[in-house]
C-alpha cells in the first residue's frame, strides 16, 4: 500500500502548531450543527419538538430542512429544545450581539 499511512503516523509527523490548529477545527465542527443535528445531539425526537411547538412531526422535519426562515421560527425551535437564541454579528476586529431579537422574545413572554 504505497502512499498510505495510519492516522497515528500522520498525526505524529504534524508540528505542535498544526496539531493545535486541527484540534481547534475539530472543536469548531462540534459547535457548528444544523437544527436536526442539534435535536439529535439532545436526544429529542421530531415528535417531542412538535408537541412543544404544537405542530406535527412533518412540520418539524420541514423546519429542519429550511435554509431560510423567520428569526421568530428559529427562536421558538431553539427554545423548544431548551436553548436560547442569540444573534451575533462578527466583524474582522470585533463581534456584536444583536439585541433586537432578544427584546422581541422578552415582549412575547410578558
Amino acid at each position: 500500500m504505497a502512499g498510505r499511512h495510519s492516522f497515528a503516523e500522520l498525526r505524529a509527523r504534524m508540528s505542535p502548531e498544526a496539531r493545535a490548529e486541527a484540534e481547534a477545527m475539530a472543536g469548531q465542527l462540534d459547535a457548528e450543527m444544523n437544527l436536526a443535528e442539534v435535536r439529535r445531539a439532545l436526544k429529542l425526537s421530531q415528535e417531542e419538538i412538535g408537541q412543544t411547538l404544537q405542530i406535527n412531526q412533518g412540520s418539524v422535519a420541514k423546519i429542519e430542512k429550511r435554509a431560510d426562515m423567520y428569526v421568530s421560527t428559529l427562536r421558538r425551535f431553539i427554545e423548544a429544545m431548551g436553548g436560547e437564541l442569540e444573534i451575533v454579528a462578527h466583524f474582522p476586529d470585533h463581534s456584536v450581539k444583536i439585541r433586537n431579537f432578544s427584546e422581541l422574545s422578552e415582549k412575547t413572554r410578558s
